[in-house]
């Protein structure tokens, strides 16, 4: 079945499961690359991914690693399927009696779908960070006062008293409106945006090479294979705009830690504080994540989850 016959109900339950499947897989990944891209010159306590999530298992337990997770878990079914429908509707709208998209209108469908998501990405990540860090500024707090001769710390688990996702909305609807869940808007744009101009026209180019003629469907690898490394060159080629991101959404921070007043202000003192390098921060955690989750999100999408469980449903012949 060509992919233009897909219905829309069908594309939204695919970009959901795969979203719950691919989250699920890779969450402490991101984990990792949240608390890598916010240390600062001054802050480090973790010197890799390997190293973050073997110190986070020992001061938080196994279930550390999935810190915020609850949220994404909520908010990625929506995101994922807006993500992937607004692609798919966009190139049919710029598709010309049928005709194979060129490169320049395949990259404004892709901006179309990357400008749709960020309506629920934003307050997902914004959300997400704020619990995903929690567990390093705790451990930086533990380290500094271990230096200042405030004692150790006693025990081998770290004893966190981090707000939950529900106390972190509440409080910021209070104190900011609906625009304190929207922090980091313009730098979700500008990381999205660019992401899905790049994944979604490499995705299709990449897919057509598996298809053994213009009407049938690549085999699931080469869907899989393909959403894999659309999905890691996007992201490494994106990863400067989410470390200003990151940053700009951290609530939380210590003391010695820059704070930042917008993108121009975080990218001034990145670079004066800790040079170039640092916008590469989590870059191989970031392609380790989008990677297999985009991989995961093309076989669902190809193998057609959502038409079999619309048929599962009552008046549903097709």
């Amino acid at each position: 079945m060509s992919d233009k016959q897909i219905s829309l109900p069908a594309k939204l339950i695919n970009g959901g499961i795969a979203g719950l499947i691919g989250v699920t897989c890779v969450f402490p990944i991101d984990l990792a690359k949240t608390r890598l891209q916010n240390q600062q010159n001054g802050s480090r306590i973790y010197s890799s991914m390997s190293d973050c999530l073997i110190k986070t298992i020992r001061t938080e337990g196994f279930f550390g690693m999935y810190r915020g997770a609850a949220v994404n878990l909520t908010l990625v079914t929506p995101e994922k399927a807006i993500k992937l429908a607004a692609n798919d509707f966009f190139r049919h709208q710029l598709s010309k009696d049928g005709q194979r998209l060129t490169l320049v209108r395949e990259m404004l469908a892709g901006c179309g779908a990357g400008t749709c998501q960020v309506i629920v990405t934003t307050p997902m990540e914004m959300l997400k960070i704020q619990l995903q860090d929690a567990g390093r500024i705790e451990a930086q707090r533990k380290l500094s006062g271990q230096q200042c001769g405030e004692g150790e710390v006693k025990g081998r688990f770290v004893q966190m008293k981090s707000p939950t996702a529900l106390q972190l909305c509440k409080d910021l609807l209070k104190d900011k409106g609906i625009a304190g869940l929207y922090k980091g808007l313009g730098a979700t744009l500008l990381r999205d945006v660019p992401f899905s101009i790049i994944y979604f026209p490499l995705f299709a180019n990449l897919n057509s090479l598996g298809r053994r003629n213009a009407d049938s469907s690549a085999p699931f690898y080469i869907s899989f294979l393909s959403g894999c490394l659309a999905g890691c060159t996007a992201a490494v080629a994106v990863n400067p705009v989410d470390v200003i991101k990151t940053r700009l959404q951290s609530l939380a921070c210590q003391s010695q830690e820059d704070t930042y007043g917008g993108v121009k202000d975080c990218i001034s003192k990145i670079l004066h504080n800790e040079g170039p390098s640092a916008f590469l921060k989590g870059a191989y955690c970031r392609a380790l994540v989008i990677a297999p989750l985009f991989g995961i999100a093309q076989v669902v999408y190809f193998l057609g989850v959502g038409e079999f469980v619309l048929s599962l449903l009552p008046g549903q012949n097709h």
